[in-house]
């Protein structure tokens, strides 16, 4: 058995990137790629057509309230606003008091259009303006606020197929360079090219979302966040304004708390009261409690704040519908003790430890601890296939082990969560294929003299049988691997529907590429506990780019408006949408596979 008490190195991954952090350093290895602070690029689609897909100016709004959202000071923002050229630009700018945000601000306000747009430009040089000031220890990202179409000048002889060879090598060097890329689709005239901005968010790890109101901005700014640095948004209690001061409650979980971020959006202005756990009021704004204010939105900040409940007073005009979303951030990482060697042998069973890691140490501090739970995510580089282990919280660490299966290459993770955030450990990847053994001849020379008997016939007779029978069992065992390791085309667009409150997710786009073999619908919703369910429904490839879906679980699965009987496989083909009814869980997934 491989034993954990050979020597440890921890891999620190998940960092969360918008912390303040108050001492202590990482190995510059892992500094160097998961830094705690941000370096961002924000790039607007500044043409004409914007007028139309973005008459009420929703991206300087979404600029601006991102702005809000970062640490009070170490993150890093630049600003590209195009059209076929860069219309203005901002290097990247260090934050380091309000004054700094204020100004990036206003240098927003002052943005204006011009005729023209070909993205390629602007993306292009936010990728060069974080290559030439970003921080090897920051976290780079990139957020994009278009309509996704180009309208290219005939005047340049530049062709569309040269725009999008141009946006292909930018979408190329962020990803070389680590870079995710989030878009924000603009789309109040209809007009919103969806897929092209999808596919950049796809390419580099990040996210797209679509909107054509500032109604919707808080929510998907806090998704960009949250999945940026591993959070959760926790939902609070929307209301509707009667004209006085209506109370709800934020909870802060534990003292590990940074920053809370808490947006408010309503139609109209907000008056708000804070009292802390202690019933103290708070002053708005002072030291500890940060108020940021634009025409479509409120934003507190709490820094450092008390454990326990605050509650959270907002008056807003009657029948106004008042949304409030909660961001913490959260100075916690997740580290992985992994094995002695990353060479292993079907059959090994591997010890699994890990831990939270606050400030650069190991966390002691076993509270934040108590509601989590962890699980090794476990997946099978040869064919694609993964799994997952449940881990043991012992109140300063999860524990557990895992039995190596076959003689494959395997990436492992820790995922551990609970309801306010997530971290993931760095990936570590080991391998169970013995080396290859060669043999030599065993033959022995005949020499002179010595009786030469007859040939054995009989032998030969057993030996071709033999082989006729390995034959037949390799072309059977070749064709099952084939099958076990052939491919998707496509992708699968994915939403969830809550059925308490009929809120859905924005669309997520998930490549199949990756798969071999089968996956299951849990795999692509990133394995969150509550739609565990959703293990037993899998995907097979088919014949002409199509996929087989078997159900079997409790869920009930219908397409146009009618259950499928999936026991045995239905067969899905490019266009085709489905919905899922989860029966543990009060919510729906639909999802449409495009080939």
């Amino acid at each position: 058995m491989l034993r954990k008490n050979k020597w440890l190195l921890s891999l620190m991954a998940a960092v969360l990137l918008i912390l303040t952090w108050s001492g202590g350093t990482l190995p510059q290895a892992i500094a160097a790629s998961q830094g705690s602070k941000i370096d961002a690029v924000l790039v607007m689609d500044a043409s004409n057509s914007m007028k139309n897909s973005d008459p009420e100016r929703i991206s300087s709004e979404a600029m601006k309230m991102f702005i809000d959202m970062l640490a009070t000071t170490g993150d890093k923002v630049g600003v590209v606003s195009y059209t076929d050229r860069i219309q203005r630009e901002k290097a990247l700018l260090e934050i380091q008091s309000e004054a700094d945000k204020t100004a990036l601000k206003e240098f927003i306000d002052q943005l204006d259009r011009g005729p023209y747009t070909d993205m390629s430009v602007g993306l292009d040089e936010a990728v060069k303006v974080l290559k030439q000031g970003m921080d090897p220890a920051h976290a780079p990202m990139i957020v994009v606020l278009a309509d996704g179409n180009n309208d290219l000048d005939p005047n340049t002889g530049k062709t569309s197929q040269e725009a999008s060879d141009d946006l292909a090598q930018a979408v190329k060097e962020a990803k070389g360079s680590g870079i995710p890329i989030y878009t924000i689709g603009l789309n109040a005239d209809g007009k919103l090219n969806k897929e092209t901005l999808a596919e950049l968010a796809n390419q580099t790890g990040g996210k797209s979302f679509t909107t054509s109101s500032a109604d919707d901005l808080p929510q998907i700014l806090s998704e960009i966040f949250a999945s940026h640095q591993q959070l959760k948004i926790v939902p609070v209690q929307s209301i509707t304004g009667n004209g006085s001061y209506q109370e709800v409650t934020v909870h802060v979980p534990n003292a590990n708390v940074l920053e809370a971020n808490i947006s408010i959006m309503s139609s109209s202005p907000v008056d708000v009261k804070l009292v802390d756990p202690a019933g103290a009021e708070q002053t708005i704004p002072s030291a500890n409690v940060l108020r940021s204010t634009s025409n479509s939105y409120s934003l507190l900040k709490l820094l450092k704040p008390q454990q326990g409940d605050w509650k959270l007073q907002v008056k807003g005009v009657s029948k106004d519908k008042i949304d409030i979303n909660l961001v913490f951030n959260y100075d916690l990482e997740l580290a992985m003790d992994p094995p002695p060697s990353s060479k292993v042998k079907a059959g090994d069973t591997i010890d699994i430890n890990a831990y939270l890691v606050s400030n650069g140490q190991k966390l002691e501090d076993q509270e934040q601890y108590g509601n989590m739970t962890a699980k090794l995510l476990i997946k099978d580089l040869d064919t694609g296939d993964e799994s997952e282990v449940d881990l043991e919280n012992k109140g300063g660490s999860f524990e557990g082990n895992y039995k190596i299966p076959q003689k494959h290459d395997y990436e492992l993770r820790v995922r551990a969560e609970e309801q306010s955030f997530y971290r993931e450990s760095a990936p570590v990847k080991i391998s169970a294929k013995a080396a290859a053994s060669g043999s030599g001849s065993g033959g022995k020379e005949m020499t002179a003299g010595e009786e030469t008997k007859p040939f054995p016939l009989w032998p030969v007779i057993i030996g071709i049988a033999a082989l006729l029978i390995v034959g037949a069992a390799a072309y059977f065992i070749l064709g099952a691997i084939k099958k076990a390791n052939k491919g998707f085309v496509g992708q699968i667009v994915i939403e969830i529907r809550d059925e308490n409150t009929g809120e859905k997710t924005f669309p997520q786009y998930k490549k199949l590429a990756s798969f071999k073999g089968k996956f299951n619908l849990h795999q692509l919703l990133q394995l969150a506990p509550e739609l565990k369910e959703t293990e037993k429904i899998l995907f097979m490839p088919g014949k002409n780019d199509r996929i087989i879906l078997k159900n079997h679980s409790s869920a009930v699965i219908e397409k146009s408006g009618r259950a499928l009987d999936a026991t045995n496989g239905t067969e899905l083909k490019n266009g085709d949408r489905l919905r899922v009814s989860l029966q543990q869980a009060d919510k729906t997934i639909l999802f449409e596979y495009l080939a």
